[in-house]
C-alpha cells in the first residue's frame, strides 16, 4: 500500500507543474463569500444574490441595555420593555420616547394589552403582572409567587395567561386578579406562549425543548419535542401551520455547587394576527443580581407543523441563535437573531435571505405594524428600529478585501444578476492600496462601472483591491446583482534560493524510488523554507490555480565517496524553478558549473571530482520554465563553507620493538587536510580495538600512537593498524614481529 501511495505522489508531482504567471479573476457569486463584506440597504440571499433590501431605521433610543418586548396601542404608541432596571418605554408616533412605568424589579420580560387599552406588564426575577391604565396609573395585578414570568397573553374572554419558571407552569389570571395553576408542563421552565385559532394553548418549554398543546380544560399533549433545549417564539401563520424558534443543545450546563440554577432571561409573545413578540434568550446560570450576557454558543433552529403534526425543520444554524419570530405583510418569515444583529427572511427550506445586519448584538422581539412595517427591539444596546415595508431606494454593498499577495495591474470588471434590472439601477466601483486596510492611504473610488459585460478597472495597480455595488431603485424593477469577476495580472518576481546545506560526507541524496527494495536510510539536514501563512482568501481562478505543488522530502543513502546539497527554494508567482549549481574553491574568484538544468532541490556529485580543500556552492534559481524568456528572472544563494577530503591518513614510522614477552608497537599518523578523528588495530585478526593517541586527545591533523602488548606467546604475530580522518577516508598498515 505505501509503495502504490509513493508512485501515485511521484507521477502527481510533475504534473503539478504551473504554467507560470497570467491573469487570474477573482470571483464572487456565492453566499459565504458576500457575507466576508458589508451590506448597507442590501440583503443577501443565500443563493447568493444581492437585491435591495426593506428600508431599516432607528426609530428610538430606549436608554437601557436590553429591550424584550415590544407592543402597540391603538392610537399608534409603540411601548417597549427591558433593563435594567425594568422599565417601559412609550415612543409617540412623532418618535419621541418617555418613561411609561418603571419599578424596582431586575427587567420587562413582557407586555400585553386587554381589550380596554390597558397595559400589563411582567417583571423578573422574583416579579408581578402590573396594570397600567392608558393615562399612566400602574398598581400590581397578580404575584403567582414564581421566580419567573417569561411570557403572557389574554384569550378571548379577557383571562390573562403566564407563562412561568421556575416550576414549568402556566396560569390563568381572570379580569378580577385572582388566578391559579392553569397547567403544569412537568419542565423547570414554560418559555413561551401562543394561541391557535380553535382557542387551545401551545406552550414552548426548557431543557426538554417541548411544544405542548393545552386544550380549555387544561390538558396537556406534547405536539413536538425539538433536538433544541429552549423554544424562544411560536407563531402561527394564516395557513394554521406553527412556526416554532428554539436554541442551545440538551447538554446539562455544569452546575455550581450550593447555587440554584436558573434559565434564560427573556420570552417571545406572539398573538395568532401578530400582535406581539417577546424574545428570551436561553441562560443558565447562577441566581443574578444584574443582568448576564446573552448566550453565544448553541446555534437554533426553525421548525414548521402543519395544522395536523407534522413536523419538519424548517431552518437551522450552528452560528445564528433565533430570538424572536414574525410574519411580514406578505407572509414571509422573519427571524431576529444573534450575535451579530441579523434579521433573517426565510421563505423555504432551501432559500433564506439576510435582510439586515444591525449594529445591535441581538435582535430580540418583532411586531408587525397596521402599515405593514416591522417594529425591531434590540438588545445591546437596548433600541426600537423599523424595517419596511417599502424598499430602500439606495444600497450599497462594500466587499472584502483582495489581497493578491503580489503587485497586481488590474484588468476588466464585470457582473451579472439573475433578473434583468434597469439600465443604472447597477453600479460598481473600485478602489486599490499597498495596505491591508482600506480605509488607510487608499486610491479614492473610481467613476462608476455600468456596463456588466465588463469594463476596464481604472484604480491604480497596487496589491490590494477592493470592489463597492450601488444599487438603486430607478423603476418598479428591484435591482440585484448575482456575482462580480476581476482580473488582475501580478507582477513577476524573482525566485528566493532560501538556504542551503551540503551534507555529510558519504551520503546520497534521491528521490523517494518506486519499486526499490528497502533500504537502510541516512537521517538528511533539511533546510527550513520560510513559514507561510495558511489563511482563507478569495475566491480565485485562472490557469495558474489547477493545484498546489507538492514536493515529497527526499531521502539520504550511504555511498563511498558521494558528496550531496540540499536548498530550499520559493516564488511568490508560483512559478515552475530550474535550479544551476557552481563551486567556488576557497581564495578563487571565479564560480565554475558544477550542474545545470536542475529541477529537484538536491544533488549529489562524486566528491573525488574535487581535489582536498575548502569551497563554496552557489544554487541559482530561475523562473525561466513558466515564463517568456524576456520576462524570467533569477534569485541566488551561497552555501556555508565546506570541506573535501579524499585522501586517506598515511601511517609512518610502524615497528614493533619486543623486550622479552612484552612488545612495544609506535607509528605516527599524518593527514594533509583534516584533523586524525580516530586509530585502531587487530592484532593476528583479532576484532579491531580502539586506541588513543600519546597525548590523550585526537584533534590534531599529526598524532603519535603507542601500544603496548605483555604475556603474548611466544612466536610470529601480526599488529594491523587504521586510522581514520574527519571525512572517514582510511589508512592501514602492518607490522610483524617475532617473541621468543
Amino acid at each position: 500500500m505505501m509503495r502504490r501511495f509513493l508512485l501515485i505522489l511521484c507521477l502527481l508531482v510533475p504534473a503539478l507543474s504551473l504554467l507560470g504567471e497570467t491573469t487570474r479573476f477573482w470571483r464572487q457569486e456565492k453566499y459565504d463569500e458576500f457575507t466576508r463584506g458589508r451590506a448597507e440597504g442590501v440583503a443577501l440571499r443565500s443563493d447568493g444574490e444581492l437585491l435591495l433590501a426593506p428600508r431599516f431605521l432607528e426609530r428610538a433610543d430606549a436608554g437601557l441595555e436590553f429591550l424584550w418586548t415590544v407592543a402597540r396601542d391603538a392610537a399608534g404608541n409603540i411601548y417597549v420593555g427591558g433593563g435594567s432596571p425594568a422599565r417601559v418605554v412609550r415612543i409617540d408616533p412623532q418618535g419621541k420616547a418617555s418613561t411609561f412605568f418603571e419599578s424596582k424589579d431586575l427587567e420587562v420580560h413582557a407586555l400585553a394589552f386587554d381589550k380596554s387599552g390597558n397595559l400589563f406588564v411582567a417583571t423578573s426575577p422574583d416579579g408581578n403582572v402590573y396594570r397600567i391604565t392608558p393615562t399612566g396609573q400602574s398598581q400590581e395585578f397578580f404575584n403567582p409567587d414564581r421566580k419567573y414570568i417569561w411570557d403572557i397573553a389574554f384569550d378571548t374572554a379577557g383571562n390573562l395567561f403566564l407563562a412561568t419558571g421556575d416550576k414549568g407552569e402556566v396560569f390563568r389570571v381572570e379580569p378580577n386578579g385572582t388566578g391559579k395553576v392553569f397547567f403544569a408542563s412537568g419542565e423547570t421552565h414554560v418559555r413561551v406562549l401562543a394561541r391557535d385559532a380553535t382557542g387551545n394553548w401551545l406552550a414552548g418549554t426548557e431543557p426538554n425543548g417541548r411544544i405542548i398543546r393545552i386544550n380549555p380544560a387544561g390538558e396537556g399533549f406534547v405536539v413536538y419535542e425539538t433536538s433544541r433545549r429552549e423554544l424562544t417564539a411560536l407563531l402561527h401563520d394564516a395557513q394554521g401551520n406553527l412556526f416554532a424558534a428554539a436554541l442551545g443543545q440538551k447538554v446539562p450546563p455544569l452546575g455550581i455547587p450550593g447555587v440554584p440554577m436558573i434559565p434564560p432571561t427573556a420570552t417571545t409573545v406572539v398573538t395568532p394576527q401578530g400582535a406581539t413578540t417577546q424574545i428570551t434568550p436561553q441562560q443558565v446560570t447562577p441566581v443574578p443580581t444584574q443582568r448576564l450576557p446573552l448566550p453565544t454558543v448553541g446555534g437554533s433552529s426553525i421548525y414548521r407543523i402543519t395544522p395536523d403534526g407534522y413536523a419538519e425543520e424548517w431552518w437551522s444554524s450552528d452560528k445564528e441563535l433565533v430570538y424572536s419570530l414574525a410574519l411580514d405583510k406578505d407572509g414571509t418569515l422573519l427571524a431576529g437573531t444573534g450575535n451579530e444583529g441579523n434579521l433573517l427572511a426565510i421563505y423555504s427550506p432551501l432559500l433564506f435571505a439576510n435582510l439586515v445586519k444591525s449594529s445591535a448584538g441581538q435582535l430580540t422581539a418583532l411586531l408587525r405594524a397596521p402599515d405593514g412595517s416591522i417594529l425591531i427591539n434590540s438588545a445591546n444596546p437596548g433600541k426600537l428600529y423599523t424595517l419596511g415595508p417599502q424598499l430602500a431606494t439606495e444600497g450599497t454593498f462594500t466587499s472584502d478585501v483582495l489581497d493578491a499577495k503580489l503587485f497586481s495591474s488590474w484588468g476588466r470588471i464585470r457582473w451579472q444578476s439573475r433578473t434583468n434590472p434597469a439600465v443604472g439601477s447597477v453600479q460598481l466601483y473600485t478602489r486599490t492600496g499597498n495596505t491591508s486596510d482600506p480605509e488607510k492611504n487608499w486610491s479614492p473610488w473610481s467613476t462608476a462601472y455600468s456596463n456588466p459585460d465588463g469594463e476596464p478597472i481604472t484604480s491604480p495597480p497596487a496589491r490590494f483591491l477592493q470592489w463597492r455595488a450601488v444599487l438603486k431603485a430607478v423603476d418598479s424593477r428591484t435591482p440585484s446583482l448575482g456575482g462580480v469577476s476581476a482580473a488582475y495580472l501580478r507582477r513577476n518576481v524573482a525566485p528566493v534560493v532560501e538556504k542551503i546545506i551540503v551534507q555529510a560526507p558519504s551520503v546520497r541524496v534521491r528521490g523517494i524510488p518506486v519499486g526499490a527494495q528497502p533500504q537502510e536510510l541516512v537521517q538528511l539536514e533539511l533546510p527550513q523554507p520560510s513559514p507561510r501563512p495558511n489563511q482563507v482568501g478569495p475566491r480565485i481562478s485562472g490557469p495558474q490555480q489547477a493545484a498546489q505543488r507538492m514536493e515529497p522530502p527526499p531521502q539520504g543513502v550511504t555511498e563511498k565517496g558521494a558528496r550531496s546539497v540540499l536548498w530550499s527554494a520559493t516564488d511568490e508567482n508560483e512559478d515552475d524553478l530550474e535550479f544551476t549549481l557552481y563551486y567556488r574553491g576557497e581564495g578563487e574568484s571565479r564560480w565554475k558549473l558544477l550542474k545545470e538544468k536542475l529541477r529537484e532541490k538536491f544533488y549529489t556529485w562524486d566528491a573525488e571530482t574535487l581535489a582536498d580543500g575548502a569551497y563554496y556552492l552557489k544554487a541559482v534559481a530561475t523562473d525561466a520554465p513558466s515564463n517568456p524568456a524576456d520576462l524570467a528572472l533569477s534569485g541566488e544563494n551561497t552555501s556555508d563553507r565546506f570541506e573535501i577530503d579524499n585522501t586517506p591518513p598515511r601511517i609512518d614510522d610502524l615497528m614493533a620493538q619486543a623486550r622479552s614477552r612484552t612488545v612495544e608497537v609506535r607509528f605516527t599518523a599524518r593527514d594533509s587536510f583534516s584533523p586524525i578523528k580516530k586509530a585502531e588495530y587487530s592484532l593476528n585478526a583479532s576484532s579491531w580495538k580502539q586506541i588513543f593517541p600519546t597525548t590523550g586527545t585526537t584533534d590534531a591533523p599529526l598524532e603519535s600512537y603507542l601500544i603496548r602488548f605483555t604475556d603474548l606467546e611466544p612466536g610470529e604475530h601480526t599488529v594491523v593498524v587504521r586510522v581514520y580522518d574527519q571525512f572517514e577516508n582510511a589508512g592501514l598498515a602492518k607490522v610483524t614481529f617475532t617473541v621468543k
